[in-house]
């Protein structure tokens, strides 16, 4: 039997998992693999950088699941610092370039996987390129940035964004001892929540003494002479001094290579794949991770969500595809949570945005809980909304945000969307209960309960 070559574009969770089961379903006489890594490292959690940053993670190389010398261990020729810079389709090759020599060579291939991840949106404000400005994606970058904390003497930081990246940099940069002022965009922080939701993590994050900025446009990054970044200008002519500047605006899919050879992207610019992870279209050639757009359940369409825990079960299922197996990723219903300090943050399914956007009328509500029986030590509040078609009662989305115990809840809401309950049968849910853990009514019941009212008074 011939030895067929897989190829792999990317190191990090999709790109070495999938070829790590590749390689536990076929040995190394059926199955040579070649992956190509632009960065130093590879299998790591770049979910982690900000508590490495923030000091909760002792090292850099604790976030480090497998490295490039336990990868060739198992017969993967991994080549790091190397970055594919074109696709040859018709050719079946790529070409890779050394990013410390310069050297370029092709590389032909059986079969293909494209995992290049995502990368810090930046946009093209002056002075983006300053020293002192970080994106934060990679662990490189989460690198550079520990080296630039370590060179600078101020102690002053702006956070441009609040998302998930900018709140949990700011923590982090708080827990460094940095004075931490967050700009964003929008009427409040953590666009993924509704504006309501998003007010409470607003007022948590000011009483933690995080200066938050809302209705910030950017314009500027101002410098010295030196051409280090000295603070940060908005259109409403304030500026705010800065040390160093982290960019927490998002992350868009790393796609240039695929546009130029003419795969399928979506609206988001993501790589659009079958359930197998096959790019459409194409029956060799697989891509997974946070360049590909994934399948919305509860809203029914495509769409971009970068997570680690999606990427390393794409590159399960690619790897068994390449091996000889079969397996599917039937999609995701949008689950995330993060903290800030002590307040934890989560969101699974629509926002009331996203409804609108997919054309469905929906009744909300919103309750006020707490994570254990009100008279047990320690008790803390949390908020939860949820959302449910008008007419049927489907779940649609549920947003917490809380105290201890707040965040993980959340999983109940995810299952329930998953398997496309109706908010009146969720009150039914056998939970566990124990006075330390939860009241009677957990508050996700809590909300279904009132959901249920509410469908029930909105009628059809």
């Amino acid at each position: 039997m011939a030895t067929e070559r897989l190829v792999v574009v990317g190191g990090d969770a999709a790109g070495m998992s999938a070829a790590s089961q590749a390689r536990r379903l076929k040995g190394s006489a059926e199955l040579e693999i070649v992956a190509f890594e632009r960065g130093h490292f590879t299998s790591y959690s770049a979910c982690g950088i900000p508590y490495w940053v923030g000091g909760q993670v002792a090292e850099r190389d604790d976030l480090i699941a497998r490295t490039p010398e336990e990868h060739r261990a198992r017969d993967i020729d991994l080549r790091t610092r190397t970055e594919v810079v074109e696709l040859d389709l018709p050719g079946s090759r790529v070409r890779a370039r050394d990013l410390d020599t310069g050297s370029e060579s092709w590389t032909g291939y059986d079969k293909l996987v494209l995992a290049t991840g995502a990368r810090p949106v930046r946009s093209r404000l002056p002075g983006i390129g300053a020293h002192g400005v970080h994106g934060i994606q990679s662990l490189d970058d989460g690198q550079r940035l520990m080296d630039t904390l370590r060179r600078t003497a101020g102690r002053r930081a702006v956070v441009v964004g609040a998302g998930y990246i900018g709140v949990e940099m700011a923590e982090a940069l708080v827990a460094r001892g940095y004075e931490v002022t967050v700009l964003h965009r929008g009427e409040q922080p953590m666009a993924t929540l509704d504006p309501d939701m998003g007010g409470l993590v607003h007022t948590a994050m000011n009483r933690m003494g995080i200066r938050t900025v809302s209705r910030a446009e950017v314009t500027k990054i101002l410098t010295d002479e030196e051409g280090r970044v000295r603070a940060v200008a908005t259109s409403a002519g304030e500026e705010y001094g800065a040390d160093v500047v982290v960019l927490g605006i998002g992350v868009e899919p790393r796609t240039a290579l695929a546009r130029a050879a003419g795969l399928p992207l979506g609206p988001s610019g993501g790589i659009l794949t079958d359930l197998s992870m096959r790019v459409r279209g194409h029956e060799n050639i697989w891509s997974g991770g946070d360049c590909v757009e994934v399948l919305d359940l509860v809203a029914g369409r495509t769409r971009h969500i970068p997570l680690g825990t999606h990427a390393n079960k794409h590159g399960q299922v690619i790897g068994s595809g390449v091996g000889g197996g079969y397996a599917t990723f039937p999609g995701v219903v949008g689950t995330a949570v993060s903290k800030v300090c002590d307040l934890e943050i989560a969101r699974t399914g629509l926002r009331e945005r996203d409804a609108l956007e997919a054309g469905l009328r929906f009744v909300t509500a919103t309750i006020t809980s707490t994570n254990t029986a009100g008279y047990y030590p320690g008790a803390a509040e949390m908020t939860v909304k949820m959302l449910a078609e008008r007419r049927t009662g489907r779940l649609l989305g549920v947003q917490i945000v809380g105290g201890a115990g707040a965040a993980k809840r959340v999983d109940i809401a995810a299952v329930a969307l998953t398997a496309g309950m109706t908010v009146d049968r969720m009150v039914s849910l056998d939970l566990g209960y124990a006075p330390p853990f939860s009241p009677v009514w957990d508050p996700i019941l809590v909300a279904a309960r009132k959901a249920v009212a509410a469908v029930h008074s909105a009628g059809v």
